[in-house]
């Protein structure tokens, strides 16, 4: 499941526990079980655009392309705060979860906007500060909860961007039932977004690559089953309205070779088709990877293959804009998704957890991604043929990907949990068409609370 990282990785907890409540028979009161926790999050982001390429947004956009900026630079703080109540007491329970944000400008212009971190007016400038605020009412009979209202929705068909300084959420229903050991069935209807970087929540469904029309609704049903503590498996279903289906199909497995050894293998595969009215045009795409590793003691060793197999590439849905979630494909890098048509991709990736080591909380990532073969000259969707056309000379069509990624969490003392992360990123690639060459760095730091 590349993509998700560990910036996001207590919000990611947090949503996906809401619907892994104890069963309604178990619960003490709507105000004796509630919650709430904050979290601060501090982010650099810097983007660097190389080889000819410039910035397009914000103040930018108003500007000759000789006058673009060639990078995007933006400093930003958010405060999160997550409230989730209990449940009533008695046969059927109810309940509360709300959440309210906040995030500040700490540098940036409007020459150097186009981050995501913080929105930006019509004269380009980005905002000296924007907030979010939502709430869902619930319901729980047994071990299945029922929502409706403003979520952050995480299943792999429609998942929330934690990336960036606030996260991504949507307006609808979900529905998740745990009443079998070890199986857990979600349901979810979704009507509106809300981006990262926009303080309403009522932003169209749209899809990563911006080009399809909007959606009036999602809908997506599904689970994961957890044979044991080394076989798993999760199967999805979802239909963006008159625009495709969409399946997901997940298994992985971990096969211990001694105490501190391992080998790990895990499949992913998504198949898109149009459908309905098929506003989004013709659509047939059925993109899969594989990722093997081997763990020895501290380290980790992986590879990975990745096919697009479609004369249109794998797209996803998204958050009012590019703004989508998290991408459950093995060779999708910290920015390019490698996800163009017919593309195939590679992967070296190496893991290092330095608490055998004496270091604990201590990380490294570092991996790199090649893609090629690229090739949509067959394709008859007007939509995704407008960011261009690739020449069908596949051999001279190559992107790579390059990432390093170091973080570290405070163990023990009154910091305990504060975590630092550092991730930076490359790219460059022979036919540009969507991803310009960039080098990259963001700075996270992270200090959660729980105030009851």
């Amino acid at each position: 499941m590349s993509g998700l990282q560990a910036c996001g990785l207590l919000v990611g907890i947090f949503t996906s526990s809401l619907g892994m409540a104890a069963s309604q028979s178990d619960s003490a009161g709507f105000i004796e079980d509630s919650h709430l926790d904050l979290l601060n999050r501090n982010f650099y982001f810097y983007r660097g655009m190389r080889n000819g390429s410039v910035n397009n947004l914000g103040a930018n956009s108003h500007k000759p392309v000789s006058e673009r900026n060639g990078y995007r630079s933006e400093w930003a703080q958010g405060l999160m705060s997550y409230y989730r109540s209990g449940f009533t007491q008695g046969t059927v329970g109810f309940g509360l979860d709300a959440f309210a944000m906040v995030g500040v400008k700490l540098d940036g212009g409007g020459g150097t906007t186009g981050t995501s971190l913080m929105p930006w007016g019509a004269d380009g400038h980005p905002e000296q500060e924007f907030s979010k605020l939502g709430g869902a009412v619930k319901m729980q009979i047994s071990k299945t909860v029922l929502k409706y209202g403003e979520q952050i929705p995480n299943v792999p068909v429609f998942s929330s961007n934690q990336f960036r300084l606030l996260p991504s959420s949507a307006t609808g229903f979900t529905l998740v039932s745990n009443e079998v050991d070890k199986l857990t069935l979600q349901a979810g209807h979704f009507t509106a977004a809300s981006s990262t970087d926009s303080s309403h929540n009522d932003g169209d469904i749209t899809t990563d690559y911006t080009v399809l029309p909007p959606a009036r609704a999602i809908d997506y049903v599904g689970g994961s089953y957890q044979v044991n503590d080394r076989l798993s498996f999760i199967l999805y279903g979802s239909q963006l309205k008159d625009i495709w289906r969409q399946s997901y199909v997940n298994a992985t497995y971990v096969m211990p070779l001694t105490a501190t050894t391992a080998l790990s293998f895990a499949f992913n595969l998504f198949d898109t088709h149009d459908y309905g009215k098929a506003k989004g045009g013709e659509i047939d795409n059925t993109s899969w990877s594989f990722m093997a590793g081997y763990s020895f003691g501290a380290h980790k060793v992986s590879v990975g293959y990745q096919k697009i197999d479609g004369d249109e590439p794998f797209d996803w849905a998204a958050y009012e804009g590019t703004q989508s979630g998290a991408v459950y494909l093995s060779n999708a890098g910290a920015v390019v998704p490698f996800s163009e048509p017919n593309e195939q991709s590679w992967q070296l990736r190496y893991d290092l957890d330095m608490a055998p080591l004496g270091i604990p909380g201590l990380t490294f990532m570092a991996r790199y991604i090649r893609g090629d073969g690229m090739d949509n000259s067959n394709s008859n969707n007007p939509y995704y043929r407008r960011i261009g056309t690739y020449d069908p000379d596949a051999k001279n069509n190559k992107e790579w990907e390059r990432n390093i990624d170091v973080g570290y969490v405070v163990q023990s003392g009154k910091a305990k949990n504060l975590s630092f992360r550092v991730r930076q990123s490359t790219h460059r690639a022979s036919s540009g068409l969507r991803w310009p060459d960039h080098d990259e760095v963001r700075v996270i730091v992270e200090y959660p609370i729980s105030i009851f």
